[in-house]
């Protein structure tokens, strides 16, 4: 991943990171408020022998007590140390627990012994470390007094600092544990959200999907939440950013498989819901804007939907044309005041994928593209079924319609693998419900005009006048193609 991957990351999950960055502040701070407060008290003790004043001396005896210093040091803890002062504080502790909370230490190349003590009282850890201090002088001169004689200790312990009462814990540590949590939460949170994307496998914007194909993105469409209200958004607000998309969309689709003399295309997506038709009827519209003659087929002979978005009838349609059972001048309906024809789907059949695979689609199709400029045939997902990509490879070219948000990775790469193995061409893919907020957020309605300059709608006409025109101009066309 890149930078700006990382960026995206957390632009999304900036969420989840506060909550888990806090979470650790909070856990922290309960960690501080509930731990004991532990307070630290520090005694020193000089060791030095005794001499007469030469410089041979002084520096032989120097040179003992550093020797000594450190054994010293690791005499502070013994028993033959503790257990007097055990007794003489009245402490309720074995000498190997007082051990544990003292510390004897030699400063390098010093002859100053360090004894601090850990004790949840101050008073108590301040008296422990001075009492610790006067028995470790009495120990060692003990210790180093020859036995039989009346001669004095060559080595003598004062104690150089008396350990005085603390004021403040050393533990715990509030602004440091909070520290810890802070960047312990902070890290959790990150390290959720990569985990989060790396194993995201929903598209989310046109990225993932150049991540998974080379096919050309012809364009975006965002969410429109009124989609199911105004399927139509080219014709109902023709001015609105989003019907701006579906030109932007047209223009395109007219670089596309530049040497092939037809311009059909299926339109398809890997599973359901994923605003195939809506694109397929809104293209077919801002097409015959342009003064194109356009052709929509509802090729989707399993739960046609064609009809419905454009409000014609459609009890006949291409399945009667396949079986002979209707003429096709009979059956295609003009729409709009534009070059707009659309043949419904017909009588649903038992057998969709023969009736697209067949000779007779076959002749229909060329017989299509020799009337129109455009053909545009809305067919069913490429996974649950073959009809698409049995209906692509006739046509020679198959638009995918991908979902972000909806479709999965390997959804599409199975859509893809579903063209590629029937040999059928795929000529770009267009991605819709793209967010409107958030990092992932499509930009093209910057440059668009407002929404809510809606166009007045055509007054209807009677349905006799309707079915009139409508032959006139499906012959005249059919006719012209021919």
């Amino acid at each position: 991943m890149e930078l700006r991957d990382y960026i995206s990351i957390l632009r999304k999950s900036w969420v989840t990171i506060v909550v888990l960055t806090l979470a650790g502040v909070g856990a922290a701070s309960a960690y501080s408020i509930l731990q004991t407060p532990t307070f630290t008290a520090t005694s020193k003790v000089f060791v030095s022998t005794p001499s007469t004043g030469t410089t041979s001396e002084l520096a032989q005896g120097n040179t003992f007590t550093v020797q000594r210093v450190k054994t010293y040091s690791d005499l502070a803890t013994t028993p033959i140390v503790l257990l007097p002062v055990i007794a003489a504080l009245d402490l309720n502790e074995p000498a190997g627990s007082l051990a544990e909370r003292i510390t004897a230490s030699a400063p390098l190349d010093t002859a100053i012994i360090d004894i601090t003590v850990t004790d949840t009282d101050p008073v108590r850890a301040a008296e422990i470390a001075n009492g610790t201090s006067a028995s470790l002088a009495r120990v060692v001169e003990n210790i180093e007094t020859p036995d039989g004689d009346d001669a004095a200790s060559p080595v003598k312990l004062t104690r150089a600092q008396e350990a005085t009462v603390p004021s403040v814990p050393v533990s715990p540590n509030v602004p440091l544990n909070i520290a810890l949590g802070l960047l312990v939460g902070l890290a959790l949170g990150i390290g959720a959200a990569v985990l989060r994307e790396t194993l995201e496998t929903r598209i989310r914007n046109e990225r993932d999907v150049e991540q998974i194909t080379d096919v050309p993105i012809l364009g975006g469409i965002v969410f429109d939440p009124k989609a199911q209200d105004r399927p139509l958004i080219v014709h109902v607000d023709p001015r609105s950013p989003r019907a701006e998309s579906f030109r932007t969309l047209r223009t395109n689709l007219q670089f596309l498989d530049v040497g092939r003399a037809d311009r059909s295309f299926v339109i398809t997506s890997s599973i359901q819901s994923e605003g195939k038709s809506t694109t397929g009827a809104n293209l077919a519209i801002a097409l015959a804007d342009a003064g194109s003659r356009v052709l929509l087929i509802d090729a989707d002979l399993r739960r046609p939907k064609v009809a419905d978005y454009m409000g014609v009838d459609g009890t006949v349609g291409l399945t009667d044309v396949l079986i002979g059972r209707a003429e096709l001048q009979d059956v295609i309906q003009p729409w709009g005041r534009a070059g707009l024809f659309v043949l419904p789907a017909g009588h649903i059949p038992p057998n969709p994928s023969e009736l697209l695979g067949s000779t007779a689609m076959s002749g229909l199709i060329a017989e299509f593209n020799r009337a129109f400029d455009v053909v545009i045939y809305d067919t069913p997902p490429l996974l649950p079924v073959t009809d698409a990509a049995i209906l692509a490879k006739n046509v020679g070219g198959a638009i995918v319609v991908v979902a972000a948000g909806r479709t999965h990775k390997n959804h599409l790469r199975g859509a893809i693998s579903a063209l590629d193995n029937v040999g059928a061409a795929v000529s770009g893919v267009v991605v819709t419900m793209l967010p409107t907020k958030g990092p992932d957020a499509y930009g093209y309605g910057r440059y668009g005009h407002g929404y809510g300059y809606g166009i007045e709608e055509e007054k209807p006409a009677s349905a006799k006048a309707k079915a009139r025109e409508r032959k006139k101009n499906v012959k005249r066309t059919v006719r012209a193609g021919g």
